[in-house]
């Protein structure tokens, strides 16, 4: 075969062209050996890293005309041939005229039957620090030159460029494995710790499970209603788990914890620059939700501004980050709840028609606890498995005499979270002793209202108001009146302070100044 000869600066235009025009680093050396098999008389190039700790020369990739591969091709060297990689400068090029009977070269190329070759070797070196070695076998029978030598020393730059950025790429892929990895181990985790049964599915959640088993496998909306308490975050995990979602992330949002002037930049995310204090892009819950499911709690607290913005999601599948150029699709499952009567505030203004249909394409109504007192006992029975868990408990507490039976004619107007409240209150004050629930008053009065598995919300809602209200002024009374900070009334009732506040504002409770003023006392 003849060689054309060519011009050093268009060789090595060519060449550099070739060799940074994937991040692939195997295809990149197939292509540049492709165009450099005419002016050189060569059949393979390969790329080597070398591991000072442990002394192995790894060649990461390798290129025929007709063949390419990324490869992780171990090679131990003699501690000569250690001491002799390691004495050489930061950049030289060597030619052999047999690759095999070198002290460096020749335990590598055993692996490719290529000892008798005349070989190349190119040591790469950016900012004076050591990268790797390039390789060039010859074609069989034939035997490199000084020409050779000369226009491949012209391309150790752009080859020490390629095989960083080969390392820098094969590093990034490694660690978004491990994170693939992780997230996949984290949910599954997460699936364990939640429990893949929703206690009560074959008992007062029957008709709930059989609805969630037949809208999970769908992407349409589900808008779950019902009372405060009674598990709809548990009922979203269910329908999220037993989607074909499974493995995407599960974002929950409480609508009615977000400040306003933070509803874009959270929902949304913002860009950098975006604002003051918008120091990097971040990304908003919409974007984490990608390929996932997004789970909107207490969708009926959000402003009629941040409303607008929500339907543009579910028309488009498109989000706008707060200071954006263009939209950004996103691949989302939307679950919303609510324990607000959304009919009403409808008819009163305060939520719009366009969003609540497009949210209400299949509502699940969840009962009450009250309305399914055959689950109590299985509930306390998880609860106290799964507080004996967190408080590091090595044995679970029995229950007393005529106890459960306490529970289980109490009304529970805070519906499950109450009853594992309950169960929490009573482990931290048993000391070892059979669970009594001494505190629970069966004669309470019960709260009026029905939420029925097929019924729509209607004014329970008013009646489990009053109880709130009665609540949180119980609360802050034994706060002093504090609603943040480690004493206050937000960190005992386990919700956001911000959402306390929207709570009493709601509910006509005073608060800062004007709890000064003289009010009329519920308890």
């Amino acid at each position: 075969m003849s060689f054309v000869s060519i011009d050093e600066n268009e060789f090595f235009r060519e060449s550099t062209l070739r060799i940074c025009g994937s991040l692939d680093i195997e295809k990149a050396m197939q292509r540049c050996l492709r165009f450099m098999v005419r002016h050189i008389p060569a059949s393979r190039l390969c790329f080597h890293i070398y591991d000072r700790e442990i002394g192995i020369v790894e060649t990461v990739a390798m290129a025929t005309v007709d063949h390419c591969e990324a490869m992780s091709l171990q090679t131990p060297l003699s501690a000569e041939a250690r001491r002799q990689v390691e004495a050489q400068r930061a950049s030289r090029i060597k030619r052999m005229d047999r690759m095999g009977d070198d002290l460096v070269a020749g335990p590598v190329v055993r692996h490719f039957a290529a000892e008798d070759l005349s070989g190349l070797l190119l040591d790469l070196a950016l900012e004076r620090n050591f990268i790797g070695t390039v390789s060039v076998f010859s074609a069989p029978g034939r035997r490199f030159n000084q020409d050779h030598v000369r226009l491949l020393s012209l391309l150790n730059m752009p080859f020490a460029i390629a095989l960083a950025n080969s390392l820098r790429y094969r590093e990034l892929r490694k660690l978004r494995d491990m994170l693939a990895d992780d997230n996949r181990y984290l949910q599954e985790e997460l699936r364990q710790m939640a429990g893949e049964e929703v206690v009560g599915a074959g008992f007062g959640l029957r008709e709930v499970m059989e609805m969630v088993r037949q809208v999970a496998p769908l992407d349409s909306p589900v808008l779950l209603l019902g009372e405060t308490g009674v598990g709809k975050e548990v009922v979203a995990n269910a329908i999220h788990n037993l989607s074909q979602r499974r493995n995407g992330p599960f974002i929950r949002v409480n609508c009615g914890a977000i400040p306003g002037t933070l509803m874009d930049s959270e929902l949304f995310g913002h860009e950098k620059g975006a604002f003051t204090g918008a120091l990097t892009r971040k990304r908003g819950r919409f974007e984490r939700a990608d390929g996932g499911t997004i789970f909107l709690d207490e969708v009926g607290e959000l402003s009629l501004e941040a409303q607008v913005r929500l339907l543009r999601v579910l028309q488009a599948r498109e989000i706008e980050r707060v200071g954006g150029s263009g939209p950004v699709r996103v691949d989302i499952r939307i679950i919303a709840a609510t324990h607000r009567n959304l009919e009403q505030m409808l008819a009163e203004g305060r939520f719009r028609e366009d969003l609540y249909f497009r949210l209400r394409v299949f509502p699940i109504a969840i009962p009450p606890l009250r309305q399914r007192s055959e689950d109590i006992p299985a509930l306390v029975q998880h609860f106290i498995r799964k507080k004996a868990r967190e408080m590091k408990r090595s044995s679970l507490p029995a229950i007393a005499p005529g106890a459960l039976n306490r529970l289980v004619r109490y009304s529970w107007p805070g519906n499950a979270r109450e009853l594992e409240n309950a169960v929490e209150r009573a482990l931290i004050v048993s000391r070892g002793a059979p669970l009594a629930f001494k505190d629970i008053d069966p004669a309470a009065p019960a709260v009026a209202g029905s939420y029925g598995p097929r019924a729509a919300v209607d004014n329970a809602a008013q009646g489990l108001d009053q109880v709130m209200e009665r609540h949180i002024r119980r609360v802050l009374a034994e706060c002093g009146g504090r609603i943040e900070g480690p004493a206050g009334a937000a960190r005992v009732l386990r919700i956001h302070p911000s959402t306390l506040r929207k709570r009493m504002r709601k509910l006509g409770i005073p608060f800062g100044r004007k709890a000064d003023q003289p009010h009329q006392s519920l308890s």
